[in-house]
């Protein structure tokens, strides 16, 4: 693996349950700062449980128990952070797009309200901001007081993206970001996750190999909450070392 990139998380021996059933099995790897980590496997092989270790989600469902560690920049996640703290560092865009039911102004300019920011003039550089850099400020500058549920899906999913980077995350999870969306909208939300990881690192869950393989640098394939082969998507796409990746990658099963 590249030692040259900064490790962001460092995944070690993690194993959940979810009561008695172990959804995530003796799970070790890293993720790298300033890459697109994809999260590959068929459904219920543990790619959205294990996404939501990284931001401490799981905390929010019973009877989840988690062993092993997760450090954020060699800081447990588990044990030396507050979970809202790491949610600010750690933001995650869902399956379906989810705007607040107010202005486009609005859902921005939210996070930063709740941290105190009050100034309008501050307010509106957020809002413009957080826009031009999840690629909608030119679609949505003449309706920023008009309901964001006007929006089509494309743009409510680049909005919540928008609403995310208003917290200045540094982490940036999405979970199948474009599984809602026509082929014309996930494009632009490939060319703006490309575009985002100058600046963020992008952990992203996708059924779509193609997807995958067009925008990640990574790829993490998953099996029945097992990490079966994590490499280079270029390596793992055109060698890969497992046959059961092999048979994922070309169709064979999944």
């Amino acid at each position: 693996m590249d030692t040259t990139k900064n490790i962001k998380f460092n995944v070690q021996s993690l194993n959940l349950f979810y009561g008695d059933f172990q959804a995530l099995k003796d799970i070790s790897f890293t993720i790298y700062e300033n890459e697109i980590t994809a999260l590959i496997g068929p459904s219920g092989c543990g790619k959205s449980t294990f996404l939501k270790t990284l931001n401490r989600m799981n905390d929010l469902e019973p009877n989840v128990t988690l062993h092993g560690s997760i450090q954020l920049d060699s800081q447990d996640i588990n044990k030396d952070m507050d979970a809202i703290e790491l949610r600010k560092r750690v933001s995650m865009v869902f399956q379906q797009p989810n705007p607040f039911p107010k202005s486009v102004y609005e859902n921005v300019a939210y996070g930063p309200r709740i941290n105190g920011i009050r100034k309008k003039a501050q307010l509106d550089e957020i809002v413009e901001h957080s826009l031009r850099q999840a690629a909608i400020w030119e679609e949505v500058k003449d309706r920023l007081h008009k309901s964001a549920l006007g929006l089509s899906g494309g743009q409510q999913q680049r909005l919540c993206i928008a609403r995310t980077l208003a917290l200045e995350p540094e982490v940036i999870l999405m979970d199948e970001p474009t599984s809602a969306l026509d082929p014309i909208s996930t494009m632009k939300i490939e060319d703006l996750a490309s575009e985002l990881k100058k600046n963020y690192t992008i952990v992203i869950v996708t059924h779509n190999m193609q997807q995958a393989s067009r925008i990640s640098d990574r790829t993490a394939f998953f099996l029945l909450g097992n990490l079966v082969e994590y490499d280079t998507t270029i390596k793992l796409f055109s060698q890969p070392s497992d046959k059961k990746t092999e048979e994922y990658i070309t169709g064979r099963f999944g």
